[in-house]
């Protein structure tokens, strides 16, 4: 005998064969909301037509087809079985495309859903418990159950509906389904769970905070982790469900307690990191989205960035990465977007302390001037993931790393080339970084000094050209606004300061305040260099007044309620506007 997932999958194609739109044709997508159609409701048939009466008389032709319908044998006996359904089967139907009597989709249509929803669940329930070694006395509750778990997607486009959805026990319901012994039940399950609380749904947050709420309670996020690792992705069928599974973790994400509930339990991050590290021939869709998902949960919060660390996850990403050192993933592949993503899910982890010290002793810094040297693709984001393990104040051993690994020749080579905006925001903040936490005197702070005044100042002269390049920016942005701010009263200019720095910083205010902090500093600690500068800001008739400007309004935008990293910062701030008087 069939086991019972052959014969659902036979009767499941049955049932996305016979969904015809109005013309005639037919719709491959088997989740396809069902809609009204123009003319009389009356006259139109709702959902799937019913077989012929004829069918066991049309098998026995010549071909074991129906004359001209392409329907096989094995298909026609599944047929059967829908001959045996409900007389209220058609009902369902007209329910889920909206066809109640007032012709409205309003919570009395949504009761009436879900009465005939708990019924299909109760009915299949009892006759798998019955017939539990007979699946064909079953199989047609089974199809008329996975009909009606896509029918609910039609909630999507009524989300007003979702708090009464909940409160009449349907979230709960569906999410119970997730346990069912047929997987193809289940993954159906998820895709709609999935669909009900993706991102494109026009729903309010009230509504959609309801219904995530009701999931949660119904315990999804343990049945979700149940499934992914009951699927096996070898299977087409299971490996679409591990896409909905991600699906629904990524939209569950924007809340950031769940985000941080799912790095801590279930144990996604675990599978997560297993995931990423499967071999395969070219990168799937799913591996993909798995490193997308990584990337999602780390940026979401402190404490799933120290899990995923203690899971030895810096080191992990690491090996995963450094294949790219010299090769680039093809552009537009799935591969591109997973190497993408890793580089994000490492540049979270550097931020924390332990990452910094797991970046260290994985040889990370290494890795990263290796990828500066002789990679492409990866060069622009190893610049980055440089910037980040070298900034704050726990900066100071990657800072000494780089100065020993010969990475003073690769960053300084890098400087003195044009680069995009990006680029050059995160060279300069490796090197104000370096001149901030490298200990004065050392061997590494003087090799990194000698840097700047070699080649007769060379390096000056190009951080001066980008600070010129930046500060013509901001200042024609900055007198686009003393213009508007001229018309508003006192009020209105707070309401607008958000979008005043937002578009100073889009032109350049972050990079030049972070050049004038390097200049700042050359200025305090060489004369020669303190000279060159006075010499370069005279030719256009300016002072050591411009860049004490620049630094005296990073001090005055500072937090007084910041953490004691950034009152350190401001400290600094204070003694180099002291040095440039």
């Amino acid at each position: 005998m069939a086991s019972i997932d052959d014969l659902f999958k036979v009767i499941d194609a049955v049932y996305k064969a016979a969904k015809i739109t109005a013309n005639g044709d037919v719709k491959r997508n088997g989740n396809s909301r069902v809609e009204d159609a123009d003319g009389d409701e009356d006259d139109m048939e709702a959902g799937p037509a019913l077989p012929s009466d004829e069918v066991e008389e049309t098998i026995d032709d010549e071909e074991g087809r129906f004359f001209g319908g392409g329907i096989t044998s094995d298909t026609a006996d599944a047929l059967n079985f829908i001959d045996e359904r409900d007389k209220g089967d058609d009902a369902v139907w007209a329910i889920a495309a909206g066809k109640n009597k007032a012709g409205k989709i309003d919570a009395v249509w949504l009761r009436k859903l879900a009465l005939n929803f708990e019924r299909r669940i109760s009915k299949n329930s009892e006759l798998r418990a019955k017939f539990e070694d007979d699946p064909q006395k079953f199989m047609g509750s089974e199809a008329d159950l996975d009909a009606d778990i896509k029918a609910l997607s039609i909630l999507s486009d009524h989300p007003d509906l979702y708090g009464e959805f909940a409160k009449l026990g349907c979230v709960a319901s569906l999410v119970s389904l997730l346990s069912h012994e047929n997987t193809d039940i289940a993954i159906d399950s998820i895709e709609i769970i999935s669909e009900l609380t993706d991102e494109d749904v026009e729903a309010e947050q009230g509504q959609w905070d309801l219904l995530v709420d009701a999931l949660l309670e119904a315990d999804l996020l343990s049945l979700l982790y149940d499934n992914i690792a009951r699927l096996d992705e070898e299977n087409e069928s299971d490996r679409a469900g591990v896409y909905h599974v991600l699906s629904v973790l990524e939209n569950l994400s924007s809340r950031t307690t769940i985000a941080e509930t799912l790095g801590r339990d279930p144990p996604f991050l675990p599978w997560l990191l297993q995931r990423i590290q499967k071999k395969e021939r070219i990168i799937s869709q799913n591996k993909q989205y798995a490193a997308e998902i990584l990337a999602i949960l780390l940026q979401s919060s402190s404490s799933n960035r120290t899990r995923f660390i203690d899971l030895e996850g810096v080191d992990i990403l690491l090996q995963v990465l450094s294949p790219y050192r010299k090769r680039d993933p093809a552009k537009g592949t799935e591969e591109e977007e997973y190497v993408e993503n890793l580089f994000d899910s490492q540049t979270c982890c550097v931020d924390e302390p332990n990452g910094k010290t797991k970046f260290l002793e994985a040889e990370g810094i290494e890795l990263c001037l290796i990828m500066l040297r002789e990679g492409k693709m990866s060069k622009p984001r190893a610049l980055r993931l440089l910037d980040h393990a070298l900034g704050g104040p726990d900066g100071a051993a990657c800072c000494e790393k780089l100065v020993e690994a010969a990475g003073l020749k690769v960053v300084f080579n890098a400087f003195m080339k044009k680069h995009d905006n990006q680029a050059t925001e995160h060279l300069l903040g490796i090197l104000a970084s370096m001149l901030r936490s490298l200990p004065a005197n050392s061997a590494e702070r003087i090799r990194l000094l000698a840097k700047f005044v070699e080649k007769d100042y060379d390096k000056i002269d190009r951080a001066m050209k980008i600070r010129r390049e930046y500060a013509s920016k901001v200042v024609a942005v900055d007198k686009e606004i003393q213009i508007e701010r001229a018309k508003l009263s006192v009020e209105e200019r707070e309401n607008r300061a958000d979008e005043w720095l937002s578009r100073r910083l889009d032109a350049g205010l972050y990079s030049l305040q972070t050049v004038d902090v390097i200049l700042a500093w050359l200025v305090a600690e060489d004369s020669g260099a303190k000279k060159r500068i006075l010499g370069l800001l005279g030719e256009r008739d300016e002072s050591l007044d411009f860049i004490r400007a620049t630094l005296q309004d990073q001090l005055k935008s500072g937090d007084v309620t910041a953490e004691d990293s950034d009152l350190v910062y401001q400290d600094i701030l204070a003694t180099l506007v002291d040095a440039l008087r």
